[in-house]
C-alpha cells in the first residue's frame, strides 16, 4: 500500500499551538449571520444554532430515509456492501468535518450541506439523472440537475426555511467538476440565489459555473470527490466489474482509505489560514487522472454491466408519459396523487398556492426524483401490469 501521508511538522505544530491558545484565524462562517427566508419561523436558543436546526430538519425530511435504497454507481445488486447514498453522504460529512475541524470552520454548516447535498438524486444513480434530465428537457426546455433539485426538495417541496448558506452549499456541491482552488463567491440575498437556481435549470453551462459562497461549501464540494473517488473503485471490485490491479497505482494510494487520507491531508496542508480551499498541483493532477480512469473503467461501463441503459430508458419514458397523462386528466386514483401529491400536501407546510397546482411536468419530475430503485420498478409493474427487463444480481450469482 502506498504510504499514508501526514501533515508537515511545521503545520502540525502551528495548528496545535493556535488551537490551544485560540490564536487561529476565525475562518468559519459566523452562525449569527445565517440568513433565512422567513425570520419569523425561527426562534434562536442557546443549545441549537441555526445550522444545527438545518441538520435536524434535513434528517427528519421524509426523503432522507430514501438515501438507503438509492444506489451510488451499481444498481440491481443484492449486495449490502455496495455503497448507497446513505453511506456516501455520511462519508462526505465525515471527510468535510475532518477538514473543517483542522481549518477552524463551522462544522454544523458543513454537516447540513453534506447531509442534504444528494437528497434530490433520483433512482438508478447517474443513469436515472441523465434520463430524467432528457425527458424534462424534451417537455419543458428546462434541465433536471440533482444538486438543484436537492434545493427544491428542501426549500420548495419541504418548505423547511433552511438557511441561505446551507442551500447555497447544496446547490454548488457539484462533485463532477474538480478545481485545484475553490474561492468562495459572495451571495447577497435569497433573491440572487433564486435567480441563480432558475438560470441553472435553463442553462447547464451556467449551472457548471456556480461556486459556493462559504469555505464550508467549498470543503463539502471537494469532500464529495474525495469520498467517491476511491470508494467507487472499491465497489467496482465488489461488483466484479473490474479488478483492483486494473487501476493505476499512484501516491494517492492503492485503496480508498489511503486515497482519502492523502487527499484530506493535502487539502489541509494547502488551505490552512487561507481564504480558499486548495490542493497542490501534484495532488490535483493525480486526482484528475484518477477520476478520468474511474470514468473509463467504471462509470462509462456501469450501465452496460448491469443491463440498465435501454431497459430503464424505455421504462422511464413510459412512467413519465403515464404520470403526465394522469395529471392532465386529473386521475385522482393515480399514484402521482395518492403516493406523492397527497404525501406532500399532508406535510402541512404553508404555501402561496396548493402543491397540486404545480406545473404537471414539474410534479412528475418531483415524484420520479423521489423514488428509490425498488420503488420505481414496483411502480412500473403497477402501472403497466407486465414484466420488465431488469434483473437483480443475487448474492450467490456468478
Amino acid at each position: 500500500m502506498a504510504n499514508c501521508k501526514v501533515l508537515s511538522e511545521e503545520l502540525s505544530k502551528k495548528i496545535e499551538y493556535e488551537t490551544k491558545t485560540g490564536t487561529y484565524q476565525k475562518a468559519g462562517f459566523d452562525a449569527e449571520k445565517a440568513t433565512r427566508r422567513n425570520v419569523e419561523d425561527y426562534t434562536p436558543d442557546v443549545w441549537r444554532n441555526p445550522f444545527i436546526r438545518d441538520v435536524d430538519r434535513i434528517m427528519r425530511c421524509s426523503y432522507f430515509s430514501r438515501y438507503a435504497d438509492k444506489t451510488q454507481v451499481y444498481s440491481l445488486f443484492k449486495n449490502d456492501d455496495l455503497t448507497r447514498r446513505s453511506l456516501h453522504v455520511q462519508m462526505v460529512s465525515r471527510i468535510a468535518r475532518t477538514i473543517g475541524q483542522a481549518l477552524h470552520l463551522n462544522l454544523d454548516l458543513i454537516e447540513a450541506i453534506a447531509l442534504g447535498h444528494d437528497i434530490g438524486h433520483p433512482a438508478f444513480a447517474h443513469t436515472g439523472e441523465s434520463l430524467l434530465d432528457m425527458l424534462y428537457f424534451q417537455h419543458t426546455g428546462q434541465h433536471f440537475l440533482h444538486n438543484i433539485h436537492s434545493v427544491r426538495v428542501l426549500d420548495k417541496i419541504h418548505s423547511y426555511n433552511l438557511n441561505l448558506q446551507t442551500l447555497d452549499g447544496i446547490a454548488s456541491h457539484n462533485g463532477e467538476l474538480e478545481l485545484s482552488e475553490y474561492h468562495p463567491v459572495p451571495l447577497n440575498s435569497f433573491e440572487d440565489f433564486d435567480k441563480s437556481m432558475e438560470q441553472c435549470c435553463l442553462d447547464k453551462k451556467y449551472a457548471d459555473k456556480i461556486m459556493p459562497s462559504t469555505l464550508e461549501g467549498a470543503v463539502v464540494r471537494i469532500s464529495d470527490i474525495i469520498a467517491y473517488l476511491g470508494k467507487d473503485r472499491h465497489d467496482a471490485v465488489l461488483a466484479g466489474a473490474v479488478e483492483m490491479q486494473d487501476f493505476t497505482v499512484t501516491e494517492l494510494g492503492d485503496n480508498y482509505m489511503a486515497m482519502m487520507n492523502n487527499l484530506i491531508s493535502n487539502v489541509i496542508e494547502n488551505s490552512y489560514g487561507k481564504p480558499y480551499i486548495k490542493l497542490d498541483d501534484w495532488h490535483f493532477d493525480a486526482l484528475k487522472r484518477a477520476k478520468q480512469e474511474n470514468y473509463e473503467k467504471i462509470y462509462n461501463k456501469a450501465t452496460a454491466y448491469t443491463g440498465l441503459s435501454l431497459s430503464v430508458k424505455t421504462m422511464m419514458e413510459k412512467v413519465y408519459g403515464q404520470l403526465l397523462d394522469d395529471l392532465k386528466q386529473r386521475k385522482k386514483t393515480s399514484p402521482v396523487y395518492t403516493h406523492h401529491i397527497q404525501h406532500v400536501e399532508n406535510l402541512g407546510f404553508s404555501r402561496e398556492r396548493p402543491y397540486a397546482d404545480t406545473e404537471p411536468n414539474q410534479l412528475v419530475v418531483d415524484y420520479i426524483a423521489s423514488m428509490t430503485d425498488d420503488y420505481f420498478i414496483e411502480l412500473y409493474e403497477y402501472l403497466f401490469g407486465g414484466s420488465h427487463q431488469l434483473h437483480y444480481r443475487g448474492y450467490f450469482d456468478e
